[in-house]
């Protein structure tokens, strides 16, 4: 490895010596000094191509180890963000400041001061990049997370770092959302509380209803006051007021908001601080992955919570009840971003060649006049005799027809489907199958997002396009032809997975961890360096 980078030193080198001039023969000690300084700098940025171009177009100058004032700035606002690196979520023991310190106050030299000098450079630009688009490569996690990463020119964060405050620089990588700043207030609140002992014990029931008294009553009282959903009360039975505090617990978690301390209430009650602690910090991390414009207006899904929102200008101005993909096979929904351009009313819908092949084909095997309300065509577009077809010959990769349901009341994508074409084949749609929207877990689909109120939507969106978005929507589909509808202003649509945010009041909300995805990144943060930690006071 030392012989491969001997002609990038070299290299390297020769730029400085072509910087300096005849540096070699210069004979004040002072100059003797900043040339050392600058060959041990060249020497040990060459391990980083981005690193050692900053220091090449830089003429090999210091930016951190100098005397100036700016540099001891640079110094020690560098330590202080590191210092406070764990507020973010972020590892602290990748970036080791105890350690930094210790080198600054021992290194002496030109050698060992230019090794510092990089090794500072380094860490600010990890650091950078974490803060900012954050500590993993979402894909590597999980291959159904394939949102495109704003990540920024390493390069650049060294160029306009020098040109700023240190002190601006650094407040301005974080994420700016509203979000990104509750959920590190809520992180603070929970870890401070963590240091106070955390939620208490756990409720010692199964169940627990209004009338209900003793031990397992005062538990649930408790746990709800130390949680911020009741006021201090010595109260033993299970009353009103635990009614209502169980009920705004079950709204904050997804539940239905019956006031009963069923089951389902009764673990979610009893979920550790340190679990939901994980959430605020992976929901923080994947508030980094998206770190970019969002759009004035864009809509926002987030599976598990099982809703689609419109948001204009920050605020919610629309929002619906969702079916997302089931956890099985390749069903979960990915998430992703894209911008959706159009709506088709009365759509039809072409099966997708997984069902096609893999449910459909068995039942013509066994029945070639099976689903019946699904057409079959051929490569050309072309009805197919089915009573002339032996469809026990096909197999999955030879089966060489499509299928196609036309539009109906049926139709499996209901009345009216919102695209925003993508690789993925995932859209929002209608559905014939209402029922599935009264349940708290909506995880059905084969990874579209169905909607509870597709026409409600539908006319939201075409409110910025036409004085009567109900009338003209309802004439095409009266029609009973498949209509395209473009959108005059095409809408970004980003598709996410949140089981931690908080809702317009500020109170930090939790869901139910439906693909497992939040388990795999909490344990790849952790593996990374970051740590749980309880704040005193």
């Amino acid at each position: 490895m030392i012989m491969a980078r001997k002609p990038f030193v070299m290299h390297l080198l020769l730029g400085l010596v072509l910087t300096l001039g005849v540096w070699l023969t210069a004979p004040q000690a002072a100059h003797a000094q900043v040339t050392a300084l600058k060959q041990a700098i060249a020497e040990a940025s060459a391990r980083d191509k981005d690193i050692a171009a900053f220091y090449k177009a830089n003429g090999f100058k210091p930016i951190w180890v100098g005397r100036s004032g700016k540099d001891r700035t640079r110094r020690a606002q560098l330590l202080r963000y590191l210092a406070q690196a764990g507020d973010h979520g972020l590892p602290v023991s990748r970036y080791d400041p105890s350690g930094l310190q210790a080198k600054m106050k021992s290194a002496k030299g030109a050698k060992q001061r230019g090794q510092l000098e990089v090794e500072l450079s380094r860490v600010f630009l990890q650091y950078a990049r974490d803060v900012q688009t954050g500590v993993l490569v979402p894909s590597r996690v999980d291959a159904a997370i394939v949102r495109q990463v704003p990540y920024r020119d390493r390069s650049s964060y060294l160029v306009n770092f020098v040109k700023s405050s240190p002190q601006g620089f650094f407040k301005a990588l974080p994420p700016k959302t509203a979000e990104y700043a509750a959920l590190r207030k809520a992180k603070l609140r929970m870890e401070q509380q963590l240091g106070r002992g955390g939620w208490g014990a756990a409720i010692p029931a199964k169940s627990l209803k209004p009338g209900d008294t003793g031990n397992a009553v005062a538990a649930l009282r408790n746990k709800l006051v130390v949680m911020g959903y009741l006021k201090r009360t010595n109260v033993s039975v299970y009353d009103a007021k635990i009614q209502a505090a169980v009920q705004q617990f079950q709204l904050a978690h997804g539940l239905e908001a019956d006031g009963v301390a069923g089951s389902g209430t009764i673990a979610e009650l009893n979920t550790p601080i340190e679990a939901r602690l994980q959430s605020v910090i992976v929901a923080m991390e994947r508030e980094r992955w998206v770190n970019r414009e969002r759009g004035k207006r864009h809509i926002l899904v987030n599976i598990p919570d099982f809703t689609a929102k419109v948001v204009d200008s920050g605020k919610v101005t629309f929002s619906t009840r969702s079916v997302v993909g089931a956890n099985q096979d390749d069903r979960p929904t990915p998430e992703f971003s894209d911008v959706m351009e159009f709506m088709v009313i009365n759509p039809s819908w072409y099966v997708p060649r997984s069902i096609v092949t893999k449910e459909y084909l068995p039942v013509l095997k066994k029945n070639p006049y099976g689903v019946k309300h699904i057409e079959i065509t051929d490569s050309k577009g072309r009805l197919v005799n089915r009573g002339s077809v032996n469809f026990s010959k096909y197999t999955e990769k030879t089966f060489p027809f499509a299928m196609r349901q036309p539009p109906s009341r049926g139709n499996a994508l209901g009345l009216v489907k919102f695209m925003f074409p993508n690789r993925h084949n995932i859209y929002l749609h209608d559905t014939p199958a209402k029922n599935l929207f009264g349940r708290e877990v909506r995880a059905y689909s084969h990874g579209c997002v169905r909607l509870a109120d597709p026409f409600d939507f539908a006319y939201h969106l075409l409110a910025k396009q036409t004085n009567d978005p109900q009338g003209f929507f309802q004439n095409k589909l009266a029609t009973g032809k498949e209509s395209r509808v473009n959108l005059k202003e095409p809408v970004p649509v980003h598709i996410i997975y949140r089981t931690a945010f908080t809702n317009n009041k500020g109170v930090t909300e939790f869901r139910r961890d439906v693909y497992g995805r939040d388990g795999r990144v909490w344990s790849a943060l952790r593996n990374a360096g970051v740590a749980l930690r309880a704040v005193q006071g």
